[in-house]
């Protein structure tokens, strides 16, 4: 009992690495390999590390903010001109208390994705698809593989994240305890260094997390673009043209190459010869060069071609076989004979000359 294998069944699975018209194509798309996770890590680690040159700032607008609010605005008559400007004043102490902060953010998500993907400006990734209303497709990517392993991500992260801010409370417990009894300028201070503590803490726990998360991401974005070898095959094809049709064309140029050089082949002083394996036809013009130049050359079917036209037109065939060979293997078409071949080629062409003459 014999097994047969058909070998086009393997023709479409993906198993190539993808090209860089493919790459270039999926980019375009925003397709990218790209981990939010990185993103929120470093916002986090640069966020809480600005509160280091921003806290005083922070401390000093916000123990203003709570002065004024405690000694004017309670007592200040609310009538309906001064609401406004109260608001207005609100507004203006906020915006001012979380510019900078609001400024790090900004700063930090534009460096994570430049560190990520560089500059990529993708018109195709917000265009509306209808695609994605598909329920039946909707379904599919909630109870997908990939969503299983966001699941367990966002577990593992809000495990850890946990436990790292609890040991940071933990291991400051004592401070905690003794805050009531610190004025309010130094309970914000101390406020502010735990928050600082657990924000950095969880954001070097995050960016950890968030680099195993990107080589994941990288990995299945490596897989989703994998192309089979008739993806491949269909691609050169649009680039490069079809292979089959190309091959037509270079026959083609080959045949009218060698009909021209053919043409040529009556106007030659002389036929050097192998005598039956090479034949080169070779032309002294002095308008044209200094030197004798090859009109044409061939080898075996080539040559005898070469040597019939010849002999229809009463060119003479000399047989030299070294000076033969040498000038098939190192004269191209249309270029002048080597000097190293001047004395062997000009003995030639006085001998045709002198026949010629008693002709």
């Amino acid at each position: 009992m014999k097994l047969t294998l058909d070998l086009q069944f393997f023709a479409g699975e993906k198993t190539e690495k993808a090209t860089p018209k493919k790459r270039q194509e999926t980019r375009k798309k925003g397709q990218v390999a790209k981990s939010a996770d990185i993103n929120t890590a470093i916002t986090l680690l640069i966020v809480f590390l600005s509160f280091l040159f921003i806290g005083p700032f922070m401390r000093d607008r916000l123990t203003g903010l709570i002065e004024r609010f405690f000694k004017e605005s309670l007592t200040m008559e609310i009538t309906v001109a001064n609401i406004p400007g109260l608001f207005r004043d609100l507004a203006l102490e906020s915006g001012l208390l979380m510019a900078p902060i609001l400024l790090a953010a900004l700063i930090s998500g534009v460096l994570s994705n430049y560190l990520q993907v560089g500059f990529l400006f993708a018109p195709e990734a917000i265009k509306a698809d209808l695609k994605k209303l598909d329920p039946i497709q909707g379904f599919k990517r909630i109870y997908s593989m990939r969503a299983i392993v966001e699941l367990l991500k966002s577990i593992l992260k809000i495990s850890l994240v946990g436990t790292v801010t609890f040991a940071v409370l933990w291991m400051n417990f004592d401070k905690i305890m003794r805050i009531s009894h610190l004025t309010p300028g130094k309970v914000l201070s101390s406020v502010g260094w735990l928050t600082f503590l657990m924000g950095v803490s969880a954001a070097v726990v995050l960016i950890f997390l968030a680099t195993l998360d990107y080589l994941y991401q990288k990995f299945d974005y490596e897989k989703s673009i994998r192309m089979s070898k008739q993806d491949i095959k269909e691609e050169y094809k649009k680039t490069e043209g079809d292979p089959l049709i190309k091959s037509k064309i270079k026959q083609k140029q080959k045949e009218m190459a060698m009909r021209r050089m053919m043409q040529e082949v009556p106007k030659a002083d002389v036929i050097i010869t192998n005598p039956t394996h090479y034949a080169i036809a070779l032309k002294y013009d002095e308008s044209k060069m200094d030197a004798p130049f090859v009109l044409a050359k061939g080898v075996d079917l080539m040559a005898l071609k070469i040597r019939q036209i010849a002999k229809e037109h009463n060119v003479m065939t000399v047989e030299n076989r070294p000076l033969a060979r040498a000038l098939y293997d190192q004269v191209e078409i249309d270029q002048a004979v080597p000097e190293e071949f001047f004395k062997a080629v000009a003995e030639i062409l006085a001998y045709v000359y002198k026949t010629k003459q008693k002709i």
